[in-house]
């Protein structure tokens, strides 16, 4: 059984474990946000940091972590107590999640993928539009992938991307779902598939097209299609700069039947979920605080001869030294004083303020847990290279996070500088 952290009134670990990143005291969680988010912390330090290496350098995807989450009870985070799972909501999924990835990051953004199947058709469905006939038959069939993953351990992938302006929103996903009797038949690809060949299910962006149809963002279907079933195969080789134990190899589907309890969201709901619950497409950026916060500790650990693996030698006498650790501290706090607030106002049709603050904190994030990594490997000096210390690994790792679809750094300043500018509809014709 999995020892789980005590923290003071403070929120600081005992036992040798970290502090939280977000104390629970100074942050008004509750008692239960902090447990689950303490639980997700001890897992990560004393199970996951030890491994990360090892998925790193073989590009391997880490299986080992995934029974231990599940074990935990922490595959099951945002399903529901009353179908066996911990019942957190977002905000308190996004704090465990940056705890994770503080610890592995490719364990922390693969475990993103599988919540969000969990995040989506839970809480976030909860928020929207449905009649009473919809929402009975919706709540029935997501007890069903439930069930899979509190009892069985099921994991569930979430591939996105297409090579092509779908995964931002642009036009209708290009893999595509035709209705048949009693289900439908999807064809497609997807690329950067993470998870590709280690989930148990697919969870596929697909839109659904009748004979004689267009294609339409509108009719956008969230299909949870089984690693094997008939017409399905994983390709490519996977050897990426970072995030390398991720495995987002490429997926096809070749006229693959899905049933129609396939369906993690009814018709209609991920189109009105895109509009109205932007907040869904910010669940990549907990992996990245984590990021963040890492690349810090490493940088305060080093510097007063901590670290294992290198000399018990301090180098925290330097003032240059010290001016860069509080560049450091003030660059991780700005990041999580916007990054928190955001993630604490993911709701249903937030104002304008919020969705452009959610895409400024996507972008500090993603943008920020990479400079303070920079600044930590220049800090450090010529050993922070080494492969046999994580920074290097972090480093490697945060640089991804400016990459990550739907919300790119690019698109996140062209949306802040265009909203901001102009209300809805507004143009200068």
């Amino acid at each position: 059984m999995m020892r789980h952290a005590s923290t003071d009134a403070t929120g600081v670990g005992k036992a040798g474990l970290d502090a939280p990143i977000f104390d629970p005291a100074a942050f008004r969680l509750s008692g239960q946000q902090a447990e689950i988010i303490a639980r997700a912390r001890e897992l990560g330090q004393t199970v996951f940091a030890e491994r990360a290496a090892v998925y790193d350098r073989d590009a391997r995807f880490p299986t080992e972590n995934y029974a231990d989450l599940h074990r935990a009870g922490l595959l099951g985070i945002s399903i529901p107590k009353k179908h066996g799972g911990l019942g957190a909501d977002y905000q308190t999924y996004a704090l465990a999640a940056a705890e994770i990835g503080r610890y592995c990051g490719a364990t922390a953004l693969t475990w993103n993928m599988h919540v969000c199947s969990t995040l989506w058709s839970g809480p976030l469905a909860d928020d929207l539009d449905m009649d009473s006939q919809t929402r009975a038959e919706h709540e029935r069939r997501r007890a069903i992938h439930y069930k899979l993953i509190v009892e069985k351990g099921a994991i569930y992938s979430q591939p996105f991307s297409e090579g092509g302006a779908a995964a931002a929103g642009g036009v209708a996903f290009g893999t595509e779902a035709k209705p048949v009797t009693g289900g439908w038949i999807v064809n497609g690809k997807k690329i950067f598939a993470s998870l590709s060949g280690h989930a148990d299910y697919y969870g596929v962006l697909c839109t659904e097209i009748a004979e004689g149809e267009k294609a339409s963002r509108r009719n956008t279907l969230y299909l949870a299609i089984p690693a094997n079933a008939g017409g399905v195969s994983v390709v490519g080789d996977w050897d990426p700069l970072g995030m390398r134990g991720t495995v987002s190899r490429t997926l096809l589907f070749k006229d693959v039947f899905v049933e129609d309890d396939a369906a993690l969201m009814p018709r209609g709901v991920y189109f009105q979920a895109a509009l109205r619950w932007p907040h869904m497409f910010l669940t990549l950026s907990p992996t990245y605080m984590g990021l963040a916060q890492a690349a810090y500790d490493f940088t305060v650990r080093y510097l007063r001869g901590e670290v294992p693996g290198t000399p018990p030698v301090k180098r925290r006498m330097y003032p240059t030294k010290q001016i860069a650790v509080a560049q450091m501290q003030i660059k991780l706090e700005q990041i999580k004083a916007i990054w928190f607030q955001a993630v604490s106002e993911a709701r249903a049709n937030p104002s304008k303020e919020q969705v452009l603050r959610a895409y400024a904190a996507q972008y500090s994030c993603m943008e920020g847990a990479n400079e303070i990594a920079t600044l930590a490997i220049r800090t450090c000096g010529g050993q922070a290279m080494l492969k046999s210390l994580s920074l290097e690994r972090i480093y490697r790792d945060s640089r991804c996070g400016s990459l990550m679809l739907p919300w790119t750094a690019e698109l996140c300043l062209d949306r802040i500088g265009r909203e901001a500018l102009y209300e809805a509809g507004e143009t200068d014709d």
